[in-house]
């Protein structure tokens, strides 16, 4: 296979509890991608730190994220997963994109939570800069505990892969 025709996709996510990244493996293996955990620097363990978080992501604080090895700019797609806090982007998330939005070329995004009103893709677009190829909502309680997500993913993985064949083919 030419190797300029082969798509990088980069998977990044935050995961407070272990939901985010159970679903992050599962996007992940369907498409193949590199897969990075972002680590927030500050301690979110226990009920303790719930409180910190939902705070921090209220009054939309960054934080200090530690150890990424992956350059989000040598990868054709960067798909972005966080957890719904307080209505809004993860903490470490917002970090994230903060930090590397000028190296994100085409991005994808994906939550877990239960707060029906929230718009965080909307305000991942507008930290981004960038609209996304797809977005995936999923409800933790409903969805993700059942199992039910995995029928979620397939219309997320494959509007990803088709916009990656139409970049190629032009």
């Amino acid at each position: 296979m030419d190797s300029l025709n082969v798509t990088k996709i980069l998977l990044v996510y935050y995961s407070r509890t272990g939901t985010t990244r159970k679903v992050a493996e599962a996007i992940s293996s369907k498409l193949n991608s590199d897969i990075e955990e972002i680590r927030d620097a500050k301690s979110r363990g226990g009920i303790l730190g719930w409180l910190k978080a939902g705070r921090d992501a209220g009054d939309k604080n960054l934080t200090v994220i530690e150890g990424l090895q992956k350059d989000p700019g040598l990868y054709d797609v960067v798909l972005i997963g966080t957890p719904i806090w307080r209505g809004t982007v993860s903490t470490p998330i917002r970090t994230y994109i903060n930090q590397y939005r000028e190296r994100l070329k085409l991005v994808a995004f994906f939550s877990i939570g239960d707060d029906p009103k929230s718009d965080v893709f909307e305000e991942m677009t507008d930290i981004s800069g960038k609209e996304p190829i797809t977005t995936l909502r999923l409800w933790r309680k409903g969805e993700v505990e059942s199992g039910e997500y995995l029928k979620k993913l397939q219309g997320f993985t494959d509007k990803i892969l088709e916009t990656m064949n139409m970049d190629k083919a032009s």
